[in-house]
């Protein structure tokens, strides 16, 4: 099974990305997981979309289809997912009745400085997701609160609590996408 890891954070150093990380360590057997940078997608834009996607844009969506499931860590930026995420969300929800992330599974989880752990970014995700059909893992949430106490000196998660939640978001995960694959 093949898991497309989405960062909402540009940042080198992001304890976002560092989730990302730490679900390929932990994911279940006979799972991969590729990351997709979304930093190089233009923003959208209908005029530019009814000219054809851009070569970006087209590997982005390219690369949801060839994915059997997505997981997305998002940072939360005043009170939201960030906007880089935001306009990738919009350019994969295109076309409206053919979206590659019609029916994909897509499970979200995130890490924020603050005490929210980004839930209102994750409702935000969510909220957009739900337009093109896509299949969200509700439960359980990673909501990762003072990521800055979460990780080593090396920018490694070393919270066993939150490595024991993503591992369980990734059975959930790997559990939608067997019964989208079993449906189909």
């Amino acid at each position: 099974m093949k898991i497309l890891g989405i960062a909402g954070s540009l940042r080198a150093g992001s304890h976002n990305k560092a989730l990302l990380r730490a679900a390929r360590d932990l994911a279940p057997a006979g799972t991969e997981l590729v990351e997709f940078d979304v930093r190089h997608l233009p923003h959208y834009d209908g005029d530019v979309e009814a000219a054809g996607d851009p070569e970006t844009v087209a590997a982005f969506k390219d690369a949801i289809r060839e994915a059997d499931a997505l997981l997305i860590a998002t940072p939360e930026y005043n009170r939201g997912v960030p906007g880089v995420l935001k306009n990738a969300i919009d350019w994969a929800s295109r076309p409206p009745l053919a979206s590659p992330l019609a029916r994909k599974p897509v499970a979200i989880m995130g890490a924020s400085t603050g005490l929210g752990g980004t839930a209102r970014a994750q409702q935000q995700l969510r909220d957009a997701l739900e337009f093109p059909g896509a299949v969200v893992v509700e439960e359980p949430e990673v909501l990762v609160r003072e990521a800055f106490m979460r990780f080593d000196e090396d920018g490694e998660l070393a919270d066993d609590k939150v490595r024991a939640e993503i591992a369980a978001l990734l059975e959930g995960l790997v559990h939608a996408a067997d019964g989208v694959t079993l449906a189909a």
